[in-house]
């Protein structure tokens, strides 16, 4: 079956499970081998195959195990800058995503104008 956007969670869970299942028997293992050479525990080598959930680490254990950790390469390639964005940045990364642009600074988390107000100096009778 291909992985599609239109996919659920868990049926993409469960073409990762199987995918990994039938590379597995490919390279003659059984789970617990695998759960040995991966250095994850025969019940993680399971779920992942019966696409359930596993944390990061464990799947990253397991693909270099199987020999495929190369491949996450392909699924989430290095993004590259445009020379144009490579101007502007002047060599520097994002350390964060910028957010909503063109709303009022002063609005809220409901984006509401006049939810924040500057009181002023408490000498003037303001709060801090």
């Amino acid at each position: 079956m291909r992985i599609e956007t239109g996919n659920t969670d868990d049926v993409v869970l469960g073409e990762l499970g199987e995918r990994l299942a039938r590379t597995r028997l490919e390279r003659n293992l059984d789970q617990g081998q695998l759960a040995v050479e991966a250095g994850v525990s025969k019940s993680t080598v399971e779920r992942l195959e019966a696409g359930k959930a596993v944390t990061m680490p464990s799947f990253v254990r397991i693909l270099r195990a199987l020999d495929l950790l190369d491949q996450l390469d392909r699924l989430l390639p290095e993004p590259l800058l445009s020379p144009i964005e490579r101007l502007k940045t002047q060599g520097r990364q994002r350390k964060r995503a910028s957010g909503k642009r063109g709303g009022d600074p002063r609005a809220g988390e409901g984006g509401e104008p006049g939810t924040w107000t500057w009181a002023g100096p408490p000498e003037a009778g303001g709060r801090r």
